[in-house]
């Protein structure tokens, strides 16, 4: 579990490899990662925007920007929470996530919260035991 604060919003990410999904001897690796987004804060927040940039292990990025997630755009009060899972596949057989959320408060102001860097690893990646 991967946890970060930005402004009083609390983004937790657990990352889980999927071995049904994948078919590593045709090089495809697929992660679910689930996402917590608590409004620890005083104020209350939009998610307007995402953007995550992926990594995989021969260095080769991506980066993916869009609209909220997974098709929503939650608002979060205080002590209030969202919860999502999305997945990504991979070529390798490990990766990096990193990210962040663009926010708006109530007063229209943007403001980027981060989402802290975690790592895909599967039991096929060199030098883990299986």
């Amino acid at each position: 579990m991967y946890s970060q604060t930005t402004r009083g919003i609390q983004v937790t990410v657990t990352p889980i490899y999927l071995d049904g999904q994948s078919d590593p001897q045709d090089n495809h690796f697929v992660w679910a990662y689930q996402v917590r987004i608590e409004n620890t804060g005083s104020e209350t927040v939009r998610l307007r925007t995402r953007y995550w940039k992926i990594t995989d292990a021969a260095g080769h990025s991506q980066e993916v920007r869009g609209p909220g997630v997974v098709g929503e755009q939650p608002t979060l009060g205080p002590g209030e929470h969202f919860e999502y899972t999305s997945g990504c596949p991979l070529t390798t057989p490990s990766g990096l996530m990193v990210g962040s959320y663009a926010m708006e408060d109530a007063a229209g102001g943007m403001f980027d919260v981060a989402i802290p860097a975690f790592s895909l690893d599967s039991p096929y990646e060199t030098g883990r035991p299986n």
